[in-house]
């Protein structure tokens, strides 16, 4: 079952939050996709096939539409998830870099900042002056966004299992995440091998993806309220409150007190 509920709207751009809650299966039936859009997940994650191509959505993997084709989901894992449909006029499409850098369905890697970009989008329908604070908010996602789209590889199928069976372990709790080597030799494979398998699928490291992972913790976490910064970086798997700070500063532009101004109800 698919719900959705209205963040933000402007007379060029949409905000939803969609909450799925499906369960493991097979693939859903084809649905048209009718608007430029990009869409985060906040948490979960799921599969989606588009031209042939099958690219996984995360909480530090996102995705591009454009319109004119046909869409298929898939959800591997129980639990379901929760994204925000971010839906952008034809006109500021191509007002922005968006037209130039994403005229095609394209991954998009969602590093600290336009994670932080996502949150406090989400924020402004409570805001003073939500239509400004959207606007402004949206503006900085998608220059973050446009740097870091990269088009989806098509791969073999045990590419893809391996892939996604290390990124479970990174987003979960799985102690043998701690490392490539543990991991690689959980997961039945070579450190190279994962290694070569991670980037080639994902488009990014498997080290930068796991500092990604751990970031979208944290916000999440200092978003909820939490106080304790030490605890927090303990938790995540940082090595100290000073290793969670400069992580968090590469990765969003900001310490963890200041975002935890910026996300402050």
């Amino acid at each position: 079952m698919r719900t959705t509920r209205l963040i933000a709207q402007d007379p060029d751009f949409t905000v939803r939050t969609v909450v799925c809650q499906e369960h493991a299966g097979g693939w859903s039936v084809e649905e048209p996709v009718e608007a430029h859009q990009i869409v985060l997940v906040r948490s979960g994650a799921f599969q989606v096939r588009t031209r042939g191509v099958v690219s996984a959505a995360d909480t530090v993997t996102g995705y591009w539409q454009t319109p004119g084709h046909e869409q298929q989901f898939a959800h591997p894992h129980d639990g379901g998830d929760v994204c925000t449909s971010i839906t952008l006029s034809p006109r500021l499409w191509h007002e922005t870099e968006c037209a130039a850098s994403a005229d095609a369905d394209r991954v998009l890697h969602v590093d600290g900042r336009t994670n932080l970009h996502h949150r406090l989008l989400l924020r402004t329908s409570v805001a003073a002056d939500p239509a400004f604070g959207a606007a402004e908010q949206l503006v900085g996602l998608l220059t973050a966004s446009v740097a870091r789209t990269t088009s989806p590889s098509r791969t073999t199928a045990a590419s893809r299992r391996l892939v996604d069976a290390a990124r479970q372990a990174l987003a979960g709790s799985d102690p043998a995440a701690s490392g490539l080597i543990p991991l690689a030799r959980a997961l039945g494979t070579s450190p190279s091998h994962l290694s070569r398998c991670f980037r080639r699928d994902v488009g990014v490291s498997i080290t930068r993806y796991r500092i990604r992972v751990r970031i979208s913790r944290a916000l999440a976490r200092i978003e909820d309220g939490e106080r304790d910064l030490a605890a927090l970086a303990a938790d995540l798997g940082f090595a100290d409150q000073a290793h969670l700070t400069r992580a968090a500063h590469a990765e969003t532009g900001h310490t963890p007190a200041r975002l935890r101004a910026l996300l402050a109800a």
